[in-house]
């Protein structure tokens, strides 16, 4: 599937681009792939190529949170986490972008951030 994104949720290109590298590295089996940049309504967006999942059940958000903590991360608020040791942010986990197949969740769409000490650490 290819996507678009314009990095609104980003203050700088080099946010979204960590936001790929570590979606890639926690989820390599729906990594992106970037392919380049397209001018849309007079924006600038990344355009990116990522495997397509059919779902077979809805995802249970409580499924999510459990395997998110199972592995250090504490939620926020609602679908939003932070991981304390790894200085890492992940928002918006909603049943939109974690799709469920075959019993396993599928974090197709996911936005990370770097916590404000990860340089420090």
């Amino acid at each position: 599937m290819v996507k678009t994104n314009s990095g609104i949720f980003y203050a700088f290109w080099e946010d979204y681009f960590n936001n790929l590298l570590l979606h890639n590295f926690f989820f390599p089996n729906l990594a992106y792939q970037f392919l380049g940049f397209i001018k849309k309504d007079n924006v600038l967006e990344a355009v990116v190529r990522q495997p397509f999942v059919r779902t077979d059940e809805a995802t249970d958000l409580d499924k999510v949170s459990t395997f998110l903590e199972a592995n250090g991360f504490i939620r926020k608020k609602e679908n939003d986490y932070y991981h304390p040791n790894l200085c890492l942010i992940l928002e918006d986990l909603h049943d939109e972008n974690v799709l469920t197949k075959e019993g396993t969740l599928q974090f197709v769409d996911t936005v990370f951030y770097l916590m404000p000490n990860f340089y420090l650490e």
